[in-house]
């Protein structure tokens, strides 16, 4: 499934432009959460990622 909505990261809105908001030209990204599975292979990736990019907006 190809998902169309975007959501800006500056204003908040929505839109279905897959460059730029067209309101405040803004970056947009998918509003849409990564699909769940048990069994996921990238778990410790995805946290290792997290907890750098956490610390980084910490210092």
């Amino acid at each position: 499934m190809v998902w169309l909505l975007r959501k800006c990261e500056k204003c908040g809105n929505y839109t279905l432009k897959t460059d730029v908001c067209p309101y405040c030209s803004g970056k947009v990204h998918i509003p849409h959460p990564a699909k769940f599975s048990p069994d996921d292979k990238y778990l410790k990736y995805r946290l290792s990622l997290k907890r750098q990019e956490e610390e980084a907006a910490a210092k």
